[in-house]
């Protein structure tokens, strides 16, 4: 391998003492079937995969034989709290994450991505009650990665009280309206020590390496895929674009200028 070639593929994700190769995570929901979400996530290089507890465990719609539709010796499950709307209820089902994740093989598995949503309109999520659930969860031996908004403050009281990651969303989920809470994200970014998960609103691969662009350390994508016409190859696409913002992340673009600059050099011009 070329030293090209390893400085593109040594760039790993590290999440609680946890190395994952691929900066991009995907989810499991809104998929018409279970081979096209197979296919998905093949397709997109993830090696992170979100599932949300309550609907497996409910067998819900879509939901039912989900936790044995995907390959869990070679994907990590991020057990979810979708569906929960309050902090009890998220701490209840996250101790049903993780022995999920115990009888699906992955017995060392103690992430958890936090949801508390009471909003059923815009899908927000909830500062008070993510931070309340955290804190305990944490306590119990969570490594939690809480979904919030776009909120600099918060992000840096999750980071303090232990959590592994910070996830603010970039537009309401589900919306693919893209980075709208780029000045916030920003400050998130600059000022966290944890890594930084855009989740949501993502819709494109060009979002999608923007957000990297910027300086976050992953993302997590779901509908953008799950609901495009062609989910694989949107897959694939939300992949390259991933891995396209985060070299050009690492490689610095030039100074924005205010004048023109010539490419070629004014000296030695031919008369």
């Amino acid at each position: 391998m070329s030293l090209t070639e390893t400085k593109l593929n040594s760039d790993p994700l590290v999440i609680a003492g946890r190395r994952f190769n691929s900066r991009l995570m995907t989810g499991s929901g809104k998929y018409s079937d279970f081979d096209t979400m197979r296919e998905s996530i093949l397709a997109s290089q993830c090696d992170i995969v979100t599932v949300a507890v309550r609907r497996v465990q409910s067998n819900a719609a879509g939901h039912g034989g989900l936790a044995e539709a995907i390959d869990w010796s070679r994907i990590w499950m991020l057990p979810n709290t979708a569906g929960c709307k309050n902090a009890d209820e998220a701490i209840r089902v996250a101790r049903l994450g993780r022995e999920m994740a115990k009888l699906l093989g992955q017995e060392d598995n103690n992430f958890l991505k936090l949801e508390v949503i009471p909003d059923p309109k815009y899908l927000l999520p909830d500062p008070i009650g993510t931070l309340e659930a955290a804190q305990q969860l944490v306590k119990e031996g969570f490594a939690v990665l809480p979904y919030i908004n776009a909120d600099p403050l918060l992000a840096k009281r999750l980071e303090e009280i232990g959590c592994v990651t910070v996830m603010p969303l970039g537009s309401p989920i589900g919306s693919g309206q893209g980075i709208r809470n780029a000045a916030n994200i920003a400050i998130i970014i600059e000022e966290a020590k944890v890594p930084v998960i855009v989740d949501a609103g993502i819709g494109s691969p060009s979002e999608a390496a923007l957000a990297m662009e910027m300086g976050a350390d992953g993302l997590l994508i779901n509908s953008a895929i799950a609901l495009a016409k062609d989910p694989v190859r949107m897959a694939m696409a939300m992949f390259l674009g991933t891995k396209a913002g985060r070299q050009a992340y690492l490689a610095g673009r030039m100074p924005v200028k205010n004048y023109a600059s010539a490419s070629s050099p004014l000296t030695g011009l031919v008369n």
